[in-house]
């Protein structure tokens, strides 16, 4: 028998015997839904990729992994190119600046150089260099002591303006870095979303993408703004910037753009309802009935392989098991747990309420009365790291608490742990599901967003439908019983590690999406908003 038929086989027997809510397809079928090849062809349209966070320098969230996975994976089809405040993080960093033009400031916003970064595999990165704004401790968003920096509407609306300066023609001149000017303009989060909004109040009608990877922050400020940013004060209705009293960047970026992606099809659905539109959904209905919001699943890069990545105590592949508990053993070692045939448990996150933390925490207790053991990285909310301190100390030996982030170290638990605790109030996307699954981690997680579209109930993790406190024990109640079942349990792991969630498959519908809306110029920009994908 083949080792595919094998996996159906177990996987079968096992939602037979557990009675999972879910009905389980073949892991062939999972894989040939996952598996759409992508061309190759000459780069050639000058795209700009707009974004807060690339983590080559700096990292925040899963905006950080995108910035930096996905131009690269359109470097073959496009002249992608990224730009970003230069924080001291960039200009610290070993790769050298080159200053190649000065953009001018407006209002209260100051003017800015622009320089420029080589990056390997040919990325280039164009860096806003304003001291004042950027070169500081902290976080991109937030100071030391994590208080969002008082003047982030001005951080932003910079960065905002300086795409728009890139790609429209100004008292100035038009931008040319050695004869390459954006075609398009690609923008991301709430931190770009005035970008698209410059063009127009400019009379600019250059396309523009806006990607939505967390709806609920929003970058809302008081009115006193609109005049701070150069902003004309007609663009203050309901039908414009103005949200319940306040300027709203989101709305901003998704009023203006041409075409409104999200990063998961799921999510794209959902926040056209109440539950999750954050006071957006009737605006996002409207752009799903115009066909100009889709939904385009993130992937993960080539680095997350257990058999080459340098992170890891021990390399291992498919089936070899006795090189993955060699990296359990080591997660143990680091988090100071007690030697254990039971279970990991993994937490791999920022701590915070959207991430269902509370959960977590409040089943923590079961989790080690029933013999397993329990990891947790990331920062977040003060009141989530303290409750989870406290259970690092009451639980010695079984509970492992490193409040902050390691890449090495997150890398490192996702291939020593079992399991990895997702239970979100809502995801757009999630990366860490993914991550655990090419590592032979199995995701315990709500079905909402993407982790919907990326966890197959009962072969490549466990879902649960209602967001409560006796639906997540009982899907870790499931985990632990396969976790008994060793053949089913490695089954499920050999399923998960299939699964190649990898950046070209997002490449053909970026592709489709970027040659509908870089049409012939004299279109426009009334008869570019309708756009299927």
């Amino acid at each position: 028998m083949s080792n595919s038929a094998v996996v159906d086989a177990t996987v079968a027997h096992a939602t037979h015997t557990l009675k999972t809510t879910t009905p389980v397809s073949s892991v062939s079928a999972s894989l040939a839904r996952h598996g759409v090849p992508a061309g190759q062809s000459e780069p050639s349209d000058p795209i700009l990729f707009v974004t807060s966070e690339l983590a080559d320098f700096v990292k925040v969230g899963g905006l950080g992994d995108v910035s930096a996975a996905l131009p690269r994976a359109l470097l073959n089809h496009y002249d992608m190119r990224v730009l970003m405040p230069a924080y001291r993080e960039v200009l610290e960093s070993i790769w050298p600046v080159h200053v190649i033009d000065h953009l001018p400031g407006l209002a209260d916003i100051p003017a800015c150089d622009l320089g420029r970064i080589e990056l390997p595999e040919g990325l280039t990165v164009y860096v806003l260099i304003c001291p004042e704004l950027y070169d500081r401790p902290g976080s991109p968003y937030l100071d030391e002591q994590g208080v969002e920096w008082e003047d982030n509407a001005i951080r932003f609306a910079r960065l905002s303006l300086a795409a728009a300066q890139m790609a429209m023609e100004t008292p100035e001149g038009r931008f040319d870095d050695q004869g390459w000017h954006p075609d398009l303009l690609h923008l991301h989060d709430w931190q770009t979303g005035l970008a698209a909004g410059y063009l127009r109040w400019n009379n600019d009608d250059t396309p523009c993408v806006y990607t939505i990877h967390n709806l609920a922050y929003q970058g809302l400020y008081g009115p006193e703004y609109l005049s701070r940013l150069g902003i004309p004060d007609s663009a203050f209705t309901a039908q414009g910037l103005e949200f319940y009293d306040r300027l709203s960047f989101m709305k901003a970026g998704i009023i203006y753009s041409n075409h409104i992606t999200t990063v998961s099809e799921t999510y794209a659905r959902e926040i056209t309802t109440p539950a999750f539109g954050c006071g957006l959904e009737g605006l996002l209905s409207d752009c799903a009935r115009e066909k100009r919001l889709s939904g385009i699943a993130n992937g993960i890069d080539d680095s997350w392989d257990p058999q080459t990545d340098a992170y890891l105590a021990c390399a291992f592949a498919t089936n070899d098991w006795a090189g993955k508990r060699a990296n359990t053993d080591h997660v143990r070692r680091m988090f100071r747990l007690a030697v254990s045939h039971g279970p990991v448990f993994a937490v791999v996150s920022r701590l915070v309420h959207q991430k269902g933390l509370d959960l977590t925490i409040a089943a923590a207790e079961s989790i080690v009365r029933a013999g397993g053991q329990l990891v947790v990285i990331g920062c977040g909310e003060p009141a989530i790291e303290n409750a989870l301190r406290n259970l690092e100390a009451r639980f010695p030996g079984a509970i492992g608490v490193h409040i902050g982030f390691s890449e090495r170290e997150a890398r490192c638990i996702f291939a020593g742990s079992d399991f990895l605790l997702m239970p979100s109030r809502f995801e757009p996307c999630g990366l860490s599901q993914m991550y655990a699954q090419r590592f032979g981690s199995l995701p315990i997680a709500h079905r909402t967003g993407g982790l919907a579209d990326t966890i197959e109930d009962g072969v490549t993790g466990f879902l649960f439908d209602e967001l409560s406190q006796q639906d997540f024990q009982k899907a870790i109640d499931r985990a632990f019983r396969i976790f008994g079942c060793t053949e089913l349990f490695y089954a499920m792991r050999r399923a998960a590690m299939a699964i190649h969630y990898q950046w070209r498959l997002s490449v053909t519908p970026y592709r489709r999406l970027y040659h509908q809306l870089m049409v012939p110029a004299g279109v426009t920009t009334h008869s570019l908003r309708h756009v299927s994908i």
